[in-house]
Parts: structure tokens; sequence; C-alpha cells
């Protein structure tokens, strides 16, 4: 099933927003940041949900605060990734430095997962006592229904003061009136004087995606460095390092401005290179056919020994027949 779930998959598009309320409702946690689980506990309990009783939660740490801690949280995930053999890759060192696009975009897949397997409902999880095992899970749920009271005991004095000040607009007094001016009026201070905690979230959500954008933009500059920096170390070896094309790269690396003259100046390097080049083509023909006329030399030579070595090994009854026969011809070596 996670091998289904590609890099354009829609979960992948699903807003922080979306990911933190899935979270907190499936494991009653009140978490404000995606980046809060880089810990790697919420991801064990979340597969301790989808599969139960396959993650040891005894070995899960919600109290982990430094990266030894965090990374054996990770390696507990891992061990149930195998077991279910989930080829997912965990990212280990980017998210145990809490960066928000890293923990977002495990958040989607984990998701997506879980999804896939439960078809978007877990039922009969019980993630407060599960956690109950964990180190710091207990604190954990404490904190969490701390905040169900307070908000429980927050929205009963609201109720009472709608009532309470239904109950005196019914009257008609010029002190109501005062109040409504001066509330619609805007401070002093040039911000709005209406629900301030509604601007504040505003404020920290556009926060937020600034610091998810500026992260993408570190990641994709981090690359690009790293691609130049391996073209500039395969320049600067010494079996390349003498040629022209090395040398026109180099020009455009070490260009201190982003002018267009700096392609057209290596360009000219790579051009004038093959202008050098040309008139030096015909040598090596002139060079080929030297070997032909060494060789015919050498053939030659070879023959004359084969002769004489020949002649050497005849018999003398052989030699005898060679010389009667030169004289019947009639030669002039043979003068007496």
């Amino acid at each position: 099933m996670a091998t289904k779930i590609g890099t354009m998959d829609s979960v992948y598009f699903v807003g922080r927003s979306e990911i933190l309320a899935w979270i907190n409702s499936t494991l009653h946690l009140n978490l404000s940041k995606v980046e809060e689980a880089c810990s790697g506990a919420v991801q064990c309990q979340l597969m301790d949900a989808v599969h139960p009783g396959t993650v040891p939660m005894h070995k899960v740490n919600f109290d982990a605060k430094n990266d030894y801690e965090m990374i054996q949280n990770y390696k507990v995930l891992q061990d149930v990734f195998n077991k279910l053999k989930i080829t997912k890759q965990i990212e280990v060192n980017k998210l145990v430095k809490g960066r928000p696009l890293d923990n977002l975009e495990f958040m989607q897949w984990m998701k997506g997962y879980c999804d896939s397997v439960n078809s978007g409902g877990l039922r009969n999880y019980n993630p407060m006592e599960r956690r109950e095992a964990c180190k710091g899970g207990k604190d954990v749920s404490k904190k969490f229904a701390q905040s169900q009271s307070s908000a429980k005991c927050a929205l009963a004095p609201a109720r009472t003061q709608a009532s309470h000040n239904a109950r005196r607009n019914d009257a008609p007094s010029l002190n109501t009136t005062n109040q409504s001016v001066k509330a619609s009026r805007p401070s002093s201070s040039g911000g709005p004087s209406v629900c301030p905690e509604l601007g504040c979230t505003v404020f920290e959500q556009q926060i937020t995606e600034l610091k998810l954008s500026v992260d993408s933009l570190e990641k994709e500059r981090d690359f690009y460095f790293a691609k130049l920096r391996d073209i500039e170390i395969l320049c600067q070896s010494r079996e390349i390092g003498d040629l022209p094309v090395v040398e026109a790269i180099q020009r455009i690396l070490y260009a201190m401005d982003d002018d267009a003259s700096v392609v057209s100046e290596a360009q000219a390097i790579i051009s004038e290179y093959q202008h050098q080049a040309e008139p030096s083509s015909s040598i090596p023909e002139v060079e080929e056919d030297l070997p032909k006329s060494d060789n015919q030399k050498r053939k030659t030579i070879i023959n004359l020994d084969v002769d004489v070595a020949a002649s050497t090994t005849l018999s003398p009854r052989q030699r005898i027949s060679d010389v009667s026969d030169v004289h019947s011809s009639g030669s002039p070596l043979m003068t007496y």
C-alpha cells in the first residue's frame, strides 16, 4: 500500500491545519505545530493505531528532547516498517531537526497510509490508554486532559456573559449605546480592537507559511549549490583540467556579475580551440604513410637475409651444380 503513494499523490496536498486536526483527534493530543511531532513518538503511535500490537509502545519516548532520544523512536518505527514490509524511507537526519517542511511531508505520507489501511477511520482504539506504557506518555495525556477542561471552563463564562449581555440589551440605556460606539471605533494604535486573538492566529499562520516557503527555497538552493560544487571538483581534476571546454566552464562558474558576455567569452574559447585544431588534421595522414615504407624496407632486408642463409645451408654437391649451371650459361663471372 505504501508503494502506491507517489510524490504527486493527493495526500501531499493536504494542508497543515488538516494534518494537525487529524493528529489531535486521532491520538487525543493538542499539537499546535507539525514540527512538534519531530521526536517520532507520534508516528509510532499512529502505526500502533493502524496496526494494533505491532509497535512496542514501552520503547517509545514521548519525552524525547535530544537527538539520540529521537533516533531511538525512529529505530522503533523503522523496525515496524520492516516488519510490515513498508519501503518508505525515513529521513531521520532531517526530521529530528524540526524543520516544518520535512515533518509536514512525512506526516502527509502517514495520513495517506493510515487512510489507505483503515479507509479514513480508526475504531476501538484508546490512544491515552496505549500511551501510558510509554515514557512521558502520562504527562502528555494529562496535558491533553487539562487543555480540554480549560476549554470547557472558558466556554462556560463565555455563554454566561453572552446571556447577560442579551438581557442588558433588552433594556434601552445610553451606556450600552456608548459602549457599542466605542467598540466599533478602531484603537489608537491602529490595530483591530475586536477579537485580538483572531488576529494573532492569522499572523501565526502567515509566519508558518513564510517559514515553509523559506525552507523550500533553502532546500532548492542547497541542491543546486551541491551540483555546482561537483562540477567544480570535476573541472579541477588533472585529467581534464587543461581542456578548453573546462576553461570555458570555469569562466562561467567564477564570473562575478550576471553578464551575458561571460557566455560569449566561453564560446569564443571553444571556437578558438576548434580553429587551431583544423590545420593539424592532415599531419596524421603523412605519419600513416611513413610506417608503410619502413615495412617495405624491412621486408627486403628480411628476404636478403633469407637468401644468404639459404646459400650457406646448401650442401657441396648442390653448390657444384650451381657453378656448372653458371658456366654453361656463359656468365662473365666464369673467366679464366
